[in-house]
Order: C-alpha cells, then sequence, then structure tokens
C-alpha cells in the first residue's frame, strides 16, 4: 500500500510541473504522424515533463503561418514551408527541429495497365494528371522533363477519378493514395518523385527562433520524445494505429496498418539519430527553390534548422 502511495504522489506532482504546448499538425491522424500518437499513447510525452495537445489539421492548413503568427508554438510543415517562409517573413523566422521522413512520400499514380516505365513517360504521354497548383515538385519536374503532353487538371482530393479512368493519374502520397485506389479495385503503379531529385524533407516539427530563444528545454525535450515515440511506432504501430483509427473514421484500420509498413524504409536513417537533419540537403532545396524563382532573397540554409 505504501509503494501504491508513494507512485500516486509521484504522478500527481510530476503532472502539476509538466508543460502544456500544442503540437499543430497540417493533417488528420494517420500513418505519417504515428509516431506523435504513439509518444502520448506510451507515456513519452510525460516521461520528459511535457503535456503535449496534438491539434489535427486538415486540407489547406496553414501551420507555416500559424507559427509565424505566434497562434501555435509548435507545428508541422515541410522543408520547402521553412524555406519560403524564410524568404517572405523575415522577421519571424521559421525553423525545422526533427524531420520525419527523410524521403519525401510525395508520388505520381498510375494505373498499373499503362505500363509506364518512368515518371517522364507519364508527363510526356497522352492522358490527365492531377496535381495542386503551386506544388515546387511539379514546377521541378516541368523544367526537368519539359511542358507535359499529359492534360494538366487540378487536384481535388480522392481517389475516385483515379478509379473510374483508366488514362487518369494523379499525385499522392505514397502511403494513402495508392491503398486507397487498390481497395476499390484498381492496380496502380507509383513513382516517387523524390527519386528525380526533389525531395524535401517532410512532417517536420518546427518553432519560430522566438519560441527556441525562450524555450530551449521544451524544444528539446520534444524532439527526445517525439524521437523515442517514433522509435517505438517504427517497431510496432499496432496500439497506435488502433488509437488513431478512432479518431480518423475515413481510414480503416487496415489502411493504417498498410501505410505504417510502407512508410518505414522513407523515415529510417542510418548512422544517425532519427529526424536529423544534414545542411547538404537544405543547401540543395535552397538551391532548388532558387532555380524555381519561387525565392527572392538570400536564404541560408544552416539558419533553416537544428537538430537536438
Amino acid at each position: 500500500m505504501k509503494h501504491i502511495l508513494g507512485f500516486l504522489i509521484f504522478l500527481l506532482s510530476f503532472n502539476a510541473t509538466a508543460e502544456t504546448i500544442t503540437l499543430a499538425l497540417n493533417w488528420k491522424a494517420e500513418p505519417e504522424f504515428g509516431g506523435f500518437y504513439a509518444a502520448a499513447l506510451e507515456g513519452m510525452f510525460k516521461k520528459h515533463g511535457l503535456d503535449v495537445k496534438i491539434q489535427e489539421g486538415g486540407s489547406g492548413t496553414p501551420t507555416v503561418q500559424m507559427l509565424a503568427n505566434n497562434k501555435v508554438e509548435f507545428a508541422i510543415v515541410s522543408a520547402d514551408e521553412i524555406i519560403l517562409s524564410h524568404d517572405r517573413n523575415p522577421k519571424n523566422k521559421v525553423k525545422a527541429l526533427f524531420a520525419v521522413y527523410h524521403t519525401a512520400p510525395y508520388i505520381i499514380m498510375t494505373h498499373a495497365e499503362r505500363n509506364f516505365k518512368n515518371l517522364k513517360e507519364v508527363f510526356m504521354s497522352d492522358g490527365v494528371i492531377a496535381l495542386q497548383s503551386g506544388l515546387p515538385y511539379y514546377g521541378f519536374l516541368v523544367n526537368k522533363f519539359g511542358k507535359p503532353k499529359a492534360k494538366i487538371v487540378p487536384y481535388l482530393g480522392g481517389v475516385a477519378n483515379f478509379v473510374n479512368d483508366k488514362k487518369f493519374s494523379q499525385q499522392g502520397f505514397i502511403l494513402s493514395e495508392p491503398v486507397s485506389a487498390e481497395k476499390a479495385g484498381a492496380k496502380t503503379k507509383n513513382f516517387i518523385i523524390a527519386e528525380e531529385g526533389f525531395n524535401p524533407y517532410l512532417v517536420v516539427i518546427a518553432a519560430t527562433e522566438e519560441t527556441l530563444k525562450r524555450k530551449p528545454e521544451i524544444a528539446k525535450k520534444l524532439v527526445q520524445a517525439s524521437r523515442e515515440g517514433w522509435e517505438s511506432y517504427l517497431k510496432d504501430p499496432t496500439a497506435t494505429n488502433k488509437h488513431m483509427a478512432t479518431l480518423n473514421k475515413a481510414m480503416d484500420l487496415d489502411s493504417f496498418n498498410k501505410g505504417a509498413a510502407m512508410q518505414k524504409p522513407l523515415i529510417q536513417t542510418k548512422g544517425s539519430p532519427l529526424g536529423t537533419m544534414t545542411l547538404e540537403r537544405w543547401q540543395t532545396l535552397v538551391q532548388q527553390l532558387k532555380d524555381l524563382k519561387l525565392i527572392k532573397n538570400d536564404v541560408k540554409a544552416a539558419e533553416l534548422f537544428t537538430n537536438f
């Protein structure tokens, strides 16, 4: 009894001193955020003295602007968004702290029956490709392949148009749209855009330089706990997927499990702690965005990120 009382007193004192913070996501609960939900579910955040509220996003959630405008202290963004923010909002710079995807899961999804051999062939063949306007990787691919022969139409979400039209290709995430399309009866062949040379870090924890000056230890603890959560999720995502499936009912448990398995090689790193980033990768991306004329100012790659 004495041991139980002592443990309860410890828990009460621990929770009383936990720092409450919000981590804003740019999409719904899905495998791409599994490690963060694992850190919450399995107690990694609490172990590091944090009470983390995971705030779900949706289509077009402007997390990088939310950071820059001090609406939230920590949020999930992409590496190219950070560079664009430095170029356009230099007074309150956003900085990357931890990157989940080291190989970006962006794809162009095609029908297997069309038997495309590479992504250039997709662009230079008859048909339709649904893409969100303004995507940096679209400009990169046009620069590399030339003006596409395929008709480019707006991406409206979902896979219904893809399933119903054999000449229809579309953007997607390797762990999401192909799973949905194949469940609906389509056979897919998917081309990872990173293999063409445009490979930004994705699902990146970020904060402003102002937040990092005020709360450096909190940022460090958030990264440490997130890393532990991702290490656990990569080993066994079962319990976390079941939890996320209760939050996002648009995705069934089987799709969660397939997505979690598909993304593992895109996340795992060799020879460095999970989530760490390199100066060379940031320098490459800065130069690519310059070449695409998406940034005008001198953005210094070393100021874009920090590793804990």
